[in-house]
């Protein structure tokens, strides 16, 4: 049995998780901003071993990112929902947009990163640790 599931926007494309995340963030970085169309995005962060694509096949846009990484957006290629992330960086976990998931009310994001790129009111009365860029040692919020 899934830990959660999700999808696209228009069915296509359909994903199951068989474990609890391993982390969860508000990222206001432009690239965020740009791909979700949104003033910022929420990723929740899984094992690709955790991660099952149950229906459809995403199209993926590949960029580079701040750290030099590059960066992988996989997406429904009929409807335009952004559902994962990749990074080389950490090729063993895969970043799913909050926004995609059924039921995301177990979605508590644990930082708000790259709040200097954030929008003017984006951030004001969170009571999460917010960090101008990446946190010094993401490792830190990162379980498992």
């Amino acid at each position: 049995m899934p830990e959660f599931k999700g999808g696209c926007l228009c069915g296509a494309i359909r994903y199951e998780v068989a474990a609890k995340p391993v982390n969860m963030w508000n990222c206001h970085c432009t690239d965020c901003q740009k791909s979700s169309g949104a003033s910022y995005a929420t990723n929740v962060f899984v094992k690709v071993a955790d991660l099952t694509i149950t229906k459809g096949e995403p199209a993926r846009f590949q960029h580079q990112a701040d750290s030099g990484n590059t960066m992988t957006k996989e997406y429904c290629s009929n409807c335009g929902s952004q559902l994962f992330n990749g990074n080389s960086g950490r090729p063993a976990i895969k970043v799913i947009r909050a926004g995609t998931i059924d039921d995301a009310s177990f979605v508590v994001p644990r930082a708000n990163i790259y709040s200097s790129r954030a929008l003017p009111a984006a951030i004001e009365g969170t009571e999460i640790p917010t960090f101008d860029e990446m946190p010094p040692d993401p490792s830190v919020f990162f379980n498992g």
